[in-house]
């Protein structure tokens, strides 16, 4: 019979203690630790006895769940892991685990046609790949984009968490201009991915008519406030906000422009199978090239792209964009002189 709910949360709060060998763990700190985290995701007041956490200790030791967890105890009264590497999150999936994940991929995998589930696809992937490498004990023949020294993913959770909830959060963040960081509290409404970084779009409780965009991996903190006054936006303006962008620099008194391009035959193939933008819309098709127009702000990331193609690609209007970009291709080549 699988875990309920509240077992799950103690498991998790004992493990996460036990996970930390800087301090000694006594069955009254686990009775707390349990007790403030139950109260805190369950609503749930009366706290827990010490009997449940000594039995839920025997459970993770024994093999009713698969955790074999080597709690010890030691000087008579303190509970830790005798191995400090281990916990009850890096076991292995078990057979009978794979056999129902491989079921759950078939399935899913017959919805991958319907538009309804087209999002579904990478991940369908991606869970296909974990479970044939975890079964054949092998190599994952496929890889995706990511970046391991990527600051801030741990943030995520936390203000997602916020968003769902409606709290306002105190964050601590460091622009790459500032000279040191600083403390804001900051409406989070909307987690945004470009390019393999997270940032989050919100407002400032100082300036809540003023929408920030905050990279991830810039903040050093975040914490939930439930004492302030959470400040409601409009959804469908959030939810269309990076509607009209390349990335994520924008501000909300900023409008789309028409961009047209001229780009050559050579590399005109890689926009038809991957649009700059949903905008994208061919004007002219010619025997050196196509013309074509997408509808977006202009920002630094737009400029990057446009760079991104070199010779290939040509500015045609609007003037000024294509004297910047003409401006930055003559400082970059110095470079080479």
């Amino acid at each position: 019979m699988p875990a309920n709910k509240s077992a799950l949360i103690r498991y998790k709060v004992i493990d996460e203690c036990l996970r930390n060998i800087y301090k000694k763990w006594t069955l009254a700190d686990l009775v707390d630790a349990v007790s403030d985290a139950l109260y805190e995701y369950e609503g749930i007041q009366d706290g827990v006895s010490y009997r449940t956490i000594q039995q839920d200790i025997q459970t993770m030791r024994s093999d009713k769940l698969g955790y074999n967890a080597p709690i010890v105890v030691f000087e008579r009264k303190y509970y830790k892991y005798e191995d400090k590497d281990y916990s009850i999150t890096n076991l292995p999936i078990s057979s009978i685990d794979l056999d129902k994940m491989n079921e759950a991929v078939g399935i899913l995998k017959q919805f991958k046609g319907f538009s309804y589930f087209s999002e579904l696809t990478e991940m369908i992937t991606k869970l296909e790949s974990k479970v044939y490498s975890t079964k054949s004990d092998g190599a994952s023949f496929i890889q995706f984009e990511k970046n391991d020294l990527l600051k801030g993913l741990n943030f995520i959770n936390p203000i997602h968490k916020s968003i769902i909830e409606r709290k306002a959060t105190l964050v601590e963040y460091k622009s790459f201009k500032a000279d040191k960081s600083q403390q804001i509290i900051f409406i989070p409404y909307l987690l945004k991915e470009y390019r393999n970084r997270w940032f989050v779009l919100g407002v400032n409780k100082k300036s809540p008519k003023n929408y920030y965009i905050l990279a991830l991996d810039r903040i050093s903190q975040v914490e939930p406030l439930s004492t302030e006054l959470y400040i409601h936006a409009d959804e469908d303006f959030i939810l269309n906000y990076f509607d009209d962008v390349l990335g994520v620099s924008k501000t909300p008194r900023q409008r789309a422009s028409t961009i047209v391009l001229k780009i050559n035959k050579s590399n005109y193939p890689y926009i038809v199978t991957k649009p700059l933008h949903p905008s994208q819309k061919v004007l002219k098709e010619m025997d050196d090239g196509v013309i074509f127009e997408i509808q977006v702000i202009w920002n630094f990331e737009l400029e990057r792209e446009i760079l991104g193609f070199g010779e290939g690609v040509k500015v045609l209007s609007p003037q000024r964009l294509q004297k910047k970009i003409k401006h930055r291709l003559i400082e970059s080549s110095k470079h080479y002189e």
